[in-house]
Parts: C-alpha cells; sequence; structure tokens
C-alpha cells in the first residue's frame, strides 16, 4: 500500500499539489480549495508533533476499528464529508494559495527524516509508523482528489 514515506509517493503528492490552482473547484464539500490547502497543512503538523489534538472520546470507541477498515486495503478510502476535529476545520477565507502550497509542500518533504515509530493520533489512537505513512497518504490523496488534482 503506498506511503507517504516513499520517496516517489511523495514526489507524486507534490506534483499533484502543484496541479492546484484558484479555478480548482470541489467535486464535493464546502471547502474552498485554499481551505483545503490549509486543512491539509494542520493535519500535517498534528502528524508531525507540532500540534497537538485531545484524544476523540468516539475514537477511543471506535478509533482502532475505523483506522483497520481504512486501512484494510488500496481502494478503501474516507466518505465524503467525513467528520473531522474542530481544530482542523478551516472557515476564514485565506488568499494566498501559493504560499499555502508552498507550506504543505515543505510539510510534505519532511517526511523524508520522520523518525518517530508510533503516533497518537486524535481519532484512531496509537498507530505504527507503517499505519501513519498509509494513513497521511490516504488522506492527501482523498483532498487532492477533491479537487481533481
Amino acid at each position: 500500500m503506498k506511503s507517504i514515506f516513499e520517496k516517489n509517493i511523495r514526489e507524486a503528492v507534490v506534483e499533484r499539489i502543484n496541479l492546484l490552482n484558484e479555478d480548482s473547484d470541489a467535486l464535493w464539500g464546502k471547502m474552498t480549495v485554499t481551505q483545503m490547502v490549509k486543512h491539509c497543512i494542520l493535519c500535517e503538523q498534528h502528524y508531525q508533533g507540532s500540534i497537538k489534538v485531545k484524544r476523540s472520546f468516539l475514537g477511543r470507541m471506535v478509533g482502532q476499528d475505523a483506522i483497520k477498515g481504512i486501512l484494510k486495503d488500496e481502494t478503501t478510502s474516507f466518505g465524503k464529508n467525513a467528520p473531522t476535529s474542530a481544530v482542523f476545520i478551516v472557515d476564514e477565507d485565506i488568499h494566498d494559495l501559493e504560499m499555502e502550497k508552498r507550506n504543505w509542500k515543505l510539510l510534505i518533504e519532511k517526511y523524508k527524516t520522520f523518525e518517530k515509530d508510533t503516533f497518537l493520533h486524535w481519532f484512531f489512537g496509537r498507530m505504527s509508523r507503517v499505519q501513519l505513512g498509509q494513513f497521511i497518504y490516504k488522506h492527501c490523496n482523498h483532498h487532492l482528489k477533491q479537487f481533481g488534482a
């Protein structure tokens, strides 16, 4: 399964980020392209440890089963309009798409040197490095597809 920790996968994600522009419209959901990029930046910051998010009560109950379902095979994905933590919801208008894209790409490149063996996700709970790499790719892929990239 694809993982953000693989060089060729990171490069492909960056190429797809480069395809985004002000005219990229969402195929589903309410976010603008710039809000989506900012949402993904916040998520990358969480995965890389600079944003801490309190564990969800519901996640404590069903998180491990949910992540197993998402990662069961290459074709399984997130549902459209899936819920997220309020920390990652971007409501404000953000006007500099190119700057946000640069910031997202820099965070993607940081996975080249990511060294944690485990990660505590706000919803899914403890994840192995393998699970996290696959999940991050699937999250990026979900939102890039959302905007046709």
